[in-house]
């Protein structure tokens, strides 16, 4: 596709959960985009049914974007379409934006939304044509691939619409800078919480606290011994993280953990969870938000997972992911770990 502009300031939308593992998976198209057009401005605007969600702090500070907006996307009824329509105008007439990517796969809100652009602004806009009709909404549209069904890594799924400007994922992962209130916690933290400041760190997430995500967690066993393995041989010292409502996994972990550990669980903010995790010289983590931010930050991390779900995994030299199923597991994760120590 020739677009016959050179875009100056893109209005992107997206639509799916606001949880911060989805938000920043799309961070690796944000820095495509910037590669392909580096004076543009890069707008995002966040369709959701969980508006203010606690991962809008920090995407809202993210270094590839100019504004992030989100937008209540729950329709009951014709009310509903108008407010949904009258909120995303408001946000046109504040960005001004002369390209519109749609990086949705499926959903009319946000063909909608581009059409609605379209006609009152005559905004170009792109979007995905995996669904019979839905590039009618569109100035342009990608090809029906089906790429979205096929690929193995759910960040993918975010260059479907791109595959249309010609722009290819090619390995580049997601990534995040540390805010402000990020540094200045890394900087702080170890006087605050009296750990030592001559021995290196390693993190643990376990995570997974809300009810839909708890299948996730690991057994605490298996967990418990593979981490004390890693301090061991790393002769660091351990720090728990994870939110408020995760502090009794943390203290069932460390029941029975006679090594060097803290818990910050409930300590860190969403902004300051990024210093904690860079501080890391290795973070053990469950499928979640801070698996998500340490691959971006590019800490040395370890995925551990209870089934294998290729999709999920981040595939990059600062990374590993490991099934811990049984103890044969464990040699097999401290294994990955040394590969991961001597890459990096």
């Amino acid at each position: 596709m020739t677009l016959g502009i050179d875009p100056r300031r893109i209005l992107m939308i997206v639509g799916h959960s606001a949880g911060i593992g989805d938000l920043l998976r799309a961070s690796a198209s944000w820095r495509a985009l910037k590669n392909r057009f580096p004076e543009a401005e890069l707008h995002l605007v966040l369709l959701t049914k969980e508006p203010g969600y606690p991962s809008e702090r920090l995407i809202s500070k993210h270094h590839l974007l100019t504004s992030f907006h989100s937008i209540d996307k729950r329709i009951k009824g014709l009310k509903d379409w108008r407010r949904l329509a009258s909120d995303f105008m408001k946000i046109i007439e504040k960005v001004n934006p002369d390209l519109i990517i749609d990086f949705e796969p499926h959903g009319l809100k946000s063909s909608f939304l581009c059409l609605l652009a379209r006609l009152k602004y005559r905004i170009p806009s792109l979007g995905v044509g995996e669904i019979p009709l839905r590039s009618l909404f569109y100035t342009s549209s990608s090809p029906p691939t089906r790429k979205v069904l096929r690929s193995e890594d759910y960040t993918d799924r975010f260059f479907v619409v791109l595959s249309a400007l010609g722009i290819e994922r090619d390995g580049i992962p997601i990534e995040i800078e540390e805010p402000l209130e990020s540094v200045r916690f890394r900087e702080s933290f170890r006087k605050v919480f009296d750990i030592p400041e001559n021995v290196s760190l390693i993190g643990l997430n376990i995570g997974c606290g809300t009810p839909d995500a708890l299948w996730k967690r690991p057994d605490i066993e298996l967990l418990r011994e593979l981490v004390s393995k890693i301090q061991e041989e790393m002769s660091a010292f351990l720090i728990l993280t994870g939110a408020d409502f995760e502090k009794d996994v943390n203290e069932e972990f460390l029941k029975r953990y006679n090594l060097p550990a803290v818990d910050l669980a409930g300590k860190t903010n969403i902004l300051e969870l990024p210093g904690l995790i860079k501080s890391f010289s290795l973070f053990v983590t469950t499928d979640s938000g801070p698996y998500h931010i340490s691959v971006a930050l590019r800490v040395p991390t370890l995925g551990v997972f209870v089934k294998d779900f290729p999709s999920s995994y981040h595939n990059h030299p600062w990374v590993r992911n490991i099934v811990l199923q049984e103890e044969a597991d464990i040699d097999r994760a401290l294994e990955l770990i040394k590969e991961l120590r001597d890459e990096v």
